[in-house]
């Protein structure tokens, strides 16, 4: 009997895989991972805790040995709190710094879920680990590929894009072909004490609390201007360019202004040297789009990396559509991406790239371009 390590995070999906894998004949162990130190940043998380009472993470630890206990699998504790520091927040601050914005949770599973946690798990003696991602794995001559799940509204592929073949081929995605539907419906059909838990959101260090606020104590605020980059004008004042994405409308304060129409701003890029936020109406405003992008840190998954530009899409944000786009690899893990007029391509992000359902790979954005190939400067 094979022997599996489970990433039981205390929520209904990882809950309904485990007794899936149960079923398939596999002997299961749970394991909760402490990726942040929530005690000790409390106060830096904004989340104070009432003397006697416990942090989020921790009820998520108790209600990850509720539902162990009532599958009858062991469930072990493992912290990678320095793993997580120095292999996705570091990194995360210095993309937020540059005027960029991230996605810590692409890069939580390459080094910690699908790195130190797999390493722990090989350790330890399992044959593979599982998680309870929407997402499916199909091997295909003799290597692992990434294929998106049969619920296309939950699929998680795009966060699972810098993954290689080989940490690919020792993990189990039991959700491969469930709705979330049917895995809240299994979730109340057995029981499990985690049935009608509300699905975690937010970043997957910092969860439900607020962004701005958490960045703060990392990264000071510094107040500037905000610039209609169309005219040039000076239209209103930011807390702080860092804390601010690309396509974002929400929280400029712009509103009710009568000397333009009453249409939403949105940003359009950054300038950290000189703190300025532009921002621009959609109407007649050309600054948002973008017709190509360069990627760093690019991953194909697989060894059948094109030698020549090829036509694939790319996903530039998790529920994005498919967008059409030609794919050029470069040397040094870089590749380039062709496109014929995207709003709202936001460097710092993953583009995942898709063959059909088959996600190939993808990178980081680190430049986009404009109609001419020029570098876009904000």
């Amino acid at each position: 009997m094979k022997k599996v390590l489970l990433g039981l995070s205390g929520g209904v999906d990882s809950a309904v895989a485990a007794h899936l894998l149960i079923l398939q004949g596999y002997d299961v162990t749970g394991c909760f991972m402490r990726n942040w130190d929530s005690i000790a940043n409390n106060d830096i998380l904004g989340n104070p805790t009432l003397s006697g009472s416990k942090c989020s993470q921790e009820l998520d630890y108790d209600d990850a040995a509720e539902v162990a206990f009532s599958l009858s699998i062991p469930i072990v504790r493992k912290d990678f709190i320095e793993e997580y520091w120095n292999d996705v927040f570091q990194g995360f601050l210095e993309t937020y710094r540059r005027g960029y914005t991230p996605d810590p949770d692409v890069f939580c599973n390459k080094y910690i879920k699908f790195g130190s946690f797999l390493s722990f798990a090989v350790e330890h003696g399992y044959d593979a680990i599982a998680m309870g991602h929407y997402a499916k794995r199909i091997d295909e001559n003799g290597e692992s590929h990434l294929y998106k799940a049969f619920d296309k509204s939950k699929d998680q592929s795009y966060f699972l894009s810098q993954l290689s073949s080989r940490q690919l081929g020792q993990c189990l995605f039991p959700l491969e072909s469930l709705t979330k539907v049917e895995v809240r419906d299994l979730a109340r059909r057995l029981s499990l004490p985690v049935a009608g838990k509300k699905d975690s959101t937010g970043v997957c260090f910092i969860g439900e609390r607020n962004f701005k606020n958490f960045l703060k104590n990392y990264l000071p605020a510094h107040e500037g201007p905000i610039v209609d980059i169309v005219s040039g004008r000076e239209i209103g004042r930011h807390d702080g360019v860092l804390y601010y994405t690309v396509g974002q409308h929400k929280g400029l304060n712009l509103g009710g202004r009568k000397d333009y129409p009453p249409l939403p701003f949105f940003v359009v890029g950054k300038d950290v040297r000189r703190n300025i936020l532009y921002v621009a109406q959609e109407e007649g405003n050309e600054f948002r789009f973008s017709y190509g992008c360069l990627l760093t840190s690019f991953n194909w998954i697989g060894s059948d990396v094109p030698e020549k530009t090829v036509s694939c899409a790319a996903k530039f944000r998790y529920r994005g559509k498919d967008m059409p786009v030609k794919l050029t690899v470069l040397s040094s893990g870089r590749a380039l991406l062709a496109y014929p007029r995207y709003p709202y391509v936001c460097k710092g992000q993953i583009a995942a790239l898709y063959r059909g359902d088959r996600c190939l790979g993808g990178g980081i954005i680190e430049e986009c371009y404009d109609c001419e190939g020029e570098r876009i400067p904000y």
